[in-house]
């Protein structure tokens, strides 16, 4: 009986050590959602209104992978830059994670970021955009489908230029992209 117990607790303790305390983009989603200096938007892909416009076929299926956009910004101001550089690093953190795989880097005069996935290569389930400034704050985007391909997400940004899409929906996080 002795040696059961003990070999439960190895087991146990083993189980314990190689869970990872890192913290997921999802759980930094959820247990930021409530957070005042956070704007927090999850919408569905069809807001997009991606059916009035004349897409290739290749641009069509990549509309049709995607599910939905979760998004999550920190708006800078003077009261919380300090949160603001705490926030940055956890975020900058997470994304160090091996899971994701980079797929390109942004450097544009509002700021830098990157672009990252998970999934297959060739069949991605999530996209995540993150871009930051050191005067706005910073912004993150995760694209959620299923079995998209990289070369989709150029379709799609191709796509999305095509249509007359304005940032409608989206509230106070479409303003904050926008400037």
């Amino acid at each position: 009986m002795k040696n059961i117990v003990k070999g439960i607790l190895v087991m146990g303790a083993a189980l314990l050590a190689s869970c990872s305390s890192r913290q997921s983009l999802q759980e930094y989603y959820v247990h930021n959602s409530e957070n005042p200096n956070f704007i927090v938007v999850d919408v569905p892909a069809s807001i997009l209104k991606m059916d009035a416009v004349d897409l290739t076929p290749t641009q069509k299926e990549a509309v049709e992978s995607l599910r939905k956009f979760n998004l999550l910004a920190f708006k800078k101001n003077s009261g919380n830059a300090a949160e603001f550089e705490v926030e940055r690093n956890k975020v900058r953190e997470i994304l160090k994670n091996g899971d994701f795989v980079e797929l390109m880097k942004i450097n544009s005069k509002y700021g830098k970021g990157v672009v990252k996935y998970l999934g297959e290569e060739d069949a991605i389930d999530e996209v995540i955009i993150y871009g930051d400034s050191d005067d706005k704050g910073f912004a993150l985007v995760r694209v959620l489908g299923k079995d998209m391909n990289p070369a989709h997400i150029i379709q799609l940004m191709q796509a999305i230029q095509k249509s007359d899409y304005k940032g409608e929906g989206l509230g106070e996080i479409g303003e904050f992209l926008k400037g």
